[in-house]
């Protein structure tokens, strides 16, 4: 009975995991989204939102000598998205090799991680300078860089009876 338990988790994990990279392979997708974009054309985006940014937070001259690591910091989180986004797309949907997928997931993970930890330490300083009105608008600026999966430009907060 316990065998029969362990492997029945077994099977569901591995049906979780082979979901969850069907999900994320980009050539599921239907035409028309993220992926349609060339890189050449993400990477214009990406300029634009961090231009976006950086106009929009109207900065101090004391504070433009904080801003260079922020935007650099931005720039290799964009880069690790450009660089794991063609990853995934040479390695293909790894269907058949679910320890291989959880490994692959388990990376660029650690890997973004690693990049939000640059991105947290170079804007600490930053951050720290930032009147009231820079950070609320800081805060609207961003939510576009937070790439696919947190609903980017497309998902609106609405207020009160309002509906999605």
């Amino acid at each position: 009975m316990r065998r029969f338990v362990t492997v029945g988790l077994i099977l569901v994990g591995l049906g979780v995991v082979g979901g969850a990279v069907a999900k994320d392979d980009p050539f599921s997708r239907p035409p028309g989204r993220w992926n349609a974009f060339s890189p050449e054309d993400r990477e214009a985006f990406a300029d634009a939102r961090i231009a976006a940014l950086h106009a929009g937070l109207r900065l101090k001259p004391e504070q433009e000598t904080l801003w260079p690591p922020v935007e650099a910091a931005i720039r290799d989180l964009a880069r690790l998205r450009r660089e794991q986004r063609a990853a995934r797309a040479e390695r293909g949907r790894m269907v058949d090799d679910a320890p291989a997928a959880i490994r692959a997931m388990a990376e660029a993970a650690t890997a973004r991680g690693e990049a939000l930890r640059k991105l947290a330490d170079a804007s600490t300083p930053l951050y720290a300078t930032l009147d009231q009105d820079q950070k609320r608008r800081a805060l609207v600026l961003a939510r576009p860089m937070r790439g696919e999966g947190h609903g980017g430009w497309r998902r609106h907060h609405r207020g009160p009876g309002e509906e999605r």
